[in-house]
């Protein structure tokens, strides 16, 4: 284990998750997803600090975060990064967000409330892009904005089966991904969501 993943762990272990959450507070120690509202979840910690591993951060990088939510998850991405450039559908919720993550302390994480599966091309390309919800296929955009030796952790698939995958762009450009194993999220909104919610 390297000296930064060793640092992200024990700061995740120090993270009141409680903070991040309006209702439930008392399955805060749990270890599974709990309902924060419009339809949405805070993931279970042990995922979090799994694809946040997985991403490799390093301070000097720039992320994006598709799917703010909580901002639980922000929180860990902006603490290991340079920058964080997260973006919420739900206007409640990217408000709320913004108001835990700014009593946090941190002003290194710039916000919009807007389709997170066109991603924000305005400030790519990104080192890292951390997905929170699920879609059918990995955004074309998010490929494209995605820097040459960058990392993108996704679920992708169905309601009813998602596979975390890992996907990596050489510097060549050539990109590659990996599987990582089953999930469960909500879905991606936009032009990449599930086709078995739009068939219905």
């Amino acid at each position: 284990m390297s000296s930064q993943e060793k640092k992200i762990i024990q700061y995740f272990r120090q993270m009141n998750r409680s903070f991040y959450m309006n209702t439930d507070k008392d399955m805060a120690h749990m270890d599974l997803a709990v309902s924060i509202g419009h339809g949405q979840t805070i993931s279970q910690p042990s995922l979090v600090a799994k694809m946040t591993l997985t991403l490799d951060l390093e301070p000097h990088h720039r992320v994006l975060e598709i799917g703010t939510g909580s901002g639980f998850q922000t929180d860990l991405l902006a603490a290991f990064s340079n920058e964080v450039y997260t973006v919420e559908r739900i206007e409640a919720l990217h408000e709320r967000a913004k108001e835990k993550l700014a009593q946090a302390g941190f002003e290194n994480i710039t916000f919009k409330l807007g389709d997170g599966s066109a991603g924000w091309k305005e400030h790519a390309p990104f080192d890292r892009i951390m997905v929170t919800a699920a879609a059918s296929v990995i955004p074309p955009a998010l490929l494209e904005q995605l820097a040459p030796g960058g990392k993108m952790v996704i679920p992708v698939g169905s309601t009813n089966s998602q596979e975390l995958t890992l996907v990596e762009k050489d510097a060549d450009g050539s990109v590659s991904s990996t599987v990582l194993g089953s999930v469960a999220f909500v879905k991606l909104h936009g032009a990449y969501e599930q086709e078995d919610d739009l068939e219905g």
